[in-house]
């Protein structure tokens, strides 16, 4: 790794070698995430956020990352888009960065990704999703949607 990894990105997470995680990212961290190999950038958040940082894919290509969205409402997690997210993971060149606004919706993504492909214990999937968030304690009524989301993905349940 050329650079350390831009740990004052909003909940910023490495998962592995190829795969970091964050909430949303401004402007100036894109040349950090192309410093650290970022080849390509998933995003999860909707446009129209105000913490969305517009023009995202076109200030990701002028530092040759490739750009994948997946426009995931908050209140209706589908199972379209997680095959989608599979689907641009699977795909993705080389080092991947995945992002939403406050890493809720990613870190939920990959505790279903973790689990479903057996990467991870559920255990050890719930764990990490929880350094952000957990749907299922949370006080946030906007979660019941996302405890039903991980649900789905948990062969226990």
């Amino acid at each position: 790794m050329s650079a350390p990894d831009p740990d004052h990105i909003r909940s910023w997470q490495r998962i592995d070698a190829r795969t970091t995680t964050s909430g949303r990212i401004e402007a100036g961290d894109v040349p950090q995430l192309a410093a650290i190999g970022v080849r390509h950038v998933i995003n999860l958040a909707l446009d129209d956020h105000p913490d969305a940082l517009a023009d995202e894919g076109a200030k990701l290509a002028a530092h040759g990352i490739g750009y994948t969205h997946i426009p995931v409402p908050f209140d209706a997690p589908g199972e379209d888009h997680f095959a989608a997210f599979r689907a641009a993971l699977a795909a993705a060149p080389g080092p991947a960065h995945v992002h939403c606004i406050m890493n809720w919706r990613v870190s939920a993504f990959f505790y279903r990704l973790h689990v479903a492909d057996d990467t991870m214990t559920e255990a050890a999937a719930r764990a990490l999703m929880e350094q952000q968030w957990s749907p299922d304690t949370s006080a946030d009524p906007r979660a019941a949607p996302w405890a039903a989301f991980i649900s789905r993905g948990n062969p226990h349940d």
